[in-house]
């Protein structure tokens, strides 16, 4: 996808009150057959404030969609909480129903999401009948689809998910998430089963939503180009932790983890040689000591650490969990040292 300037909307200032947070979160799930437990997730922070963007990358399997529906209270953590407004999640149902209410979900496959039997109508006022909306539903469903983009409305009351092409099934599945007016939306890999023409009208439609009506967003993708194109801020995740995180600008045009350096260097705009990972990611039931990239990590390989008196450290010692604000941070041995030895950052 072709990359312009990043969002130039004005963030939220870097000492606004969360609204959404996880602290110190971990999700375990039982291994199979005997083997350790996998650690999906194991010890996150990270903020989302109001009217913020934040973009949260990784490749498949690095845990980064079992924090997004832990975030929606989906997956209750093992340790650790979820806090909305300042207030800990509650996992009771009359407690998740009101969540949910507040903070609603963007699948990424848009026919997967609508029931190919419902009018789009009755699949964005479904909202409205579980939460027992008293209002004038006509007229709710008809405002969120025309915020999603699909005007004149009542142009689509009747239609079927069949009829209509797949960039206006995203934006009904968007019009499902908007009619109850919520204060943030968790969108996972929003754009990747729509062509290229499309994308960039979903991305535009998402960053005026976050204008208009103060939205927050945390955009779940493996793709750094759709991040630099919508994000506030990124959250880059490896192996059930945030390896780097900080503004999008900085982050990807400065990035200082191998990992977050790997996963931008096979963008078409990068240039230079594509860096190749060895392997596969560890699996979570087993992960390496120290830092968890060294087994894959191209710096280690290259003998870059050992030349920086970091590789033993790279092997062996474990590397402190991010905060979860929006100031940059890189937990990596090398990259830290590389920064006390250059203190410009060069």
């Amino acid at each position: 996808m072709t990359t312009h300037s990043p969002v130039t909307s004005a963030a939220p200032p870097a000492d606004a009150a969360p609204l959404l947070a996880a602290e110190d979160l971990h999700i375990t799930f039982p291994g199979r057959h005997g083997a350790d437990p996998a650690r999906a997730v194991d010890g996150v922070d990270l903020h989302i404030r109001p009217g913020e963007i934040v973009a949260l990358v990784g490749e498949s399997g690095c845990g980064k969609t079992t924090l997004a529906r832990s975030l929606l209270g989906l997956v209750p953590p093992t340790s650790g909480r979820v806090t909305f407004g300042g207030k800990p999640l509650g996992y009771r149902s009359r407690a998740l129903k009101a969540y949910r209410k507040r903070v609603q979900l963007v699948l990424q496959d848009p026919s997967g999401s609508l029931n190919p039997r419902h009018t789009v109508y009755d699949a964005v006022a479904e909202g409205l009948r579980i939460h027992r909306y008293p209002g004038d539903e006509r007229a709710a469903v008809a405002q969120a689809l025309s915020r999603a983009g699909l005007r004149p409305p009542e142009r689509f009351f009747l239609r079927y998910p069949h009829e209509l092409s797949g960039g206006q099934r995203q934006r009904v599945v968007i019009a499902g998430a908007l009619v109850l007016e919520p204060e943030l939306i968790v969108a996972d890999e929003p754009v990747a089963s729509l062509d290229a023409s499309v994308r960039g009208e979903i991305l535009a439609l998402l960053l005026r939503l976050r204008d208009e009506l103060g939205l927050s967003a945390l955009v779940v993708t493996h793709d750094l180009g759709l991040a630099w194109n919508i994000a506030d801020r990124v959250a880059v995740m490896y192996l059930g932790r945030i390896v780097e995180t900080g503004a999008v600008e900085q982050v990807l045009t400065a990035p200082q983890h191998p990992y977050t350096k790997a996963l931008l260097s096979v963008l078409p705009e990068a240039g230079g040689e594509p860096v190749v990972l060895t392997g596969e990611p560890p699996d979570p039931s087993r992960v390496p000591s120290g830092c968890r990239f060294h087994v894959r990590c191209q710096v280690l390989a290259s003998g870059d650490a050992e030349r920086a008196g970091v590789a033993r450290d790279c092997r062996t010692r474990d590397l402190p969990v991010l905060s979860g604000g929006g100031a940059s941070q890189v937990a990596c041995h090398w990259a830290t040292a590389s920064k006390i030895s250059s203190p410009s950052g060069d």
